[in-house]
């Protein structure tokens, strides 16, 4: 008998316009067959954004809570083969109007990782120069973006107001990382 569980296949359920359904097969380390639902998606990356001791955040509305959040720029992985990089910088300046001069990985999450295998990376970001922003949809188009002190950020991951995962392990890591 195996220790292991075994990945026996996926039924699509339904392809939406960023994620995937499935019912998912295994077979567990006792032999049993089971099903899981299974929600496949491309992954994206995230950015602390760092620019005169303050950090920039996006409120944005997050329609499956009906409510708008307070979170780090980011974006999914929806150019086939594009590095994280490229994706992190398109998104940056389409969201804050913001170019990088420095790039440094911060650290890699799993959101939800008992039904979705989104992976999220996690960039710090300084050296920020001012370009024109290029909002992407309409929650962008009617998002607002601001710049809060690195330590008001870190204290609205910690008190409840910013409830955005990878918001919050973002704004966490980065605080850890510049001693703050």
């Amino acid at each position: 008998m195996s220790n292991r569980f075994t990945h026996l296949g996926d039924d699509l359920i339904h392809q939406g316009f960023i994620v995937a359904f499935y019912s998912s097969r295994y077979r567990t380390p006792d032999g049993d067959e089971i099903r899981r639902d299974v929600v496949r998606h491309p992954g994206a990356v995230s950015a602390v954004a760092i620019e005169d001791g303050g950090v920039w955040l996006v409120k944005q509305y997050r329609a499956p809570i009906d409510r708008y959040l307070w979170e780090i720029p980011a974006g999914k992985l929806d150019v086939v083969g594009e590095p994280l990089e490229r994706t992190l910088v398109r998104e940056l300046e389409e969201e804050i109007g913001r170019h990088p001069g420095s790039i440094e990985k911060l650290i890699t999450l799993h959101h939800s990782p008992g039904f979705c295998d989104e992976l999220q990376t996690v960039f710090l970001c300084t050296d920020l120069t001012e370009v024109p922003t290029n909002h992407d949809g309409p929650e962008e188009a009617h998002m607002t973006v601001e710049r809060f002190a690195v330590a008001d950020a870190v204290r609205m991951a910690t008190d409840g107001t910013i409830t955005d995962a990878k918001s919050i392990i973002g704004l966490l890591a980065a605080a850890r990382k510049l001693g703050i």
